[in-house]
């Protein structure tokens, strides 16, 4: 056993540490500093480990006592914030130590961060770093991973695994095919939960998600976070029940504007932003040339049919909106959403000002 590994007992029983909270955006350090209290303020653990002098067999049972006076202690005064685990941070080095995931996984523990990175550098990585440390700093609390598709929840927990070694007992994935009473169990008894954000969604509205126990939320593809999608709707139902969880966002492209970056930074409640290109310095030894080859694949008979058969219900709407001045555009089978959307409201507008 290394010098800073302890047993739950050495860590909980003997002395049990307490702080103001859970770190927080304007706490800038990577050990919080922490006051050490006596075992005096737990009697029931100083009756047990004196009646553990008396009668050994019963070291177990002073076990127990211990960690139930001591994760009872935590979730009632610092939110289920260990001190004693809160007191360092631990990146992994199983891996190559890039400076810019270490950088920003530092900032991410400590501030809701906005993670920007080019695809392929290590986004998955740095949710792991940040994952695992609010998994060990709240023993009692729930890490939640969202991400839009299966197959990005999937990616995510062999990260999880394989990275940072967290328990695949403790893990979970959840999709809208679990069962309600399932997910309901699983939230009572996993700690790192993966899932996209609809069930999230279902979820709380339902009381199934123990909301006030979750310390950090993971939010993948994070561009998506606008208007009412449920990515919004997740972190508007969280804010109801508590204020201390941690937001992690994850995105290659933030936004095509401004604005749409500016609704993502306030619907997820961001108060940190780490953008980085493949031109920023930190970002070029590990950036490489990449070379794009177009294949065009042709669509075959059974697709060319369903392609004829959508063209033909496409020109029988169309046309007439062509023979009224509507659609401007007379090349139907390359019509686009996009460009009936622009005419209908360049239709409206019209209208409106006639009337008007």
């Amino acid at each position: 056993m290394s010098g800073r590994q302890r047993t739950l007992f050495q860590t909980w029983g003997s002395k049990v540490s307490r702080s103001t909270g859970a770190p927080t955006c304007n706490s800038g350090t990577e050990r919080p500093q922490s006051t050490g209290i006596s075992r005096a303020r737990f009697p029931a653990v100083a009756e047990a480990a004196g009646a553990a002098e008396v009668e050994p067999e019963s070291d177990d049972d002073v076990l127990l006592v211990a960690v139930y006076e001591a994760e009872r202690q935590l979730n009632l005064e610092n939110g289920g914030f260990c001190t004693s685990a809160g007191a360092l941070w631990i990146y992994p080095t199983n891996c190559p130590v890039r400076d810019y995931q270490l950088h920003i996984a530092r900032t991410a523990l400590f501030c809701n961060t906005l993670v920007c990175l080019p695809t392929g550098l290590g986004k998955t990585f740095i949710a792991a770093v940040v994952m695992y440390n609010f998994y060990r700093w709240f023993p009692s609390g729930k890490v939640v991973f969202m991400a839009p598709t299966k197959p990005l929840v999937t990616q995510q927990i062999e990260a999880c695994y394989r990275v940072m070694g967290i328990s695949q007992s403790h893990m979970a994935e959840m999709t809208g095919s679990t069962q309600a009473f399932t997910r309901k169990e699983i939230w009572s008894s996993k700690r790192v939960l993966f899932l996209t954000p609809q069930v999230m969604v279902n979820d709380l509205s339902r009381g199934a998600c123990p909301a006030a126990e979750i310390k950090c939320l993971v939010i993948d593809e994070a561009h998506k976070a606008l208007g009412n999608y449920a990515y919004c709707q997740v972190v508007r139902e969280l804010v109801k029940y508590t204020n201390h969880f941690r937001v992690l966002a994850l995105s290659a492209t933030p936004g095509s504007d401004i604005k749409a970056v500016q609704q993502v930074i306030t619907n997820l409640l961001i108060g940190q932003i780490e953008l980085r290109s493949e031109d920023s310095p930190d970002i070029l030894p590990y950036s490489h040339e990449r070379r794009v080859e177009k294949l065009v694949v042709p669509l075959g008979e059974e697709l060319e049919a369903i392609q004829k058969a959508y063209i033909q219900i496409l020109e029988a709407f169309a046309s007439s909106l062509i023979q009224r001045n509507v659609l401007m555009r007379k090349d139907i089978p390359n019509l686009t959403k996009y460009q009936i959307i622009l005419a209908r409201d360049q239709f409206r507008k019209t209208h409106l000002q006639i009337l008007w």
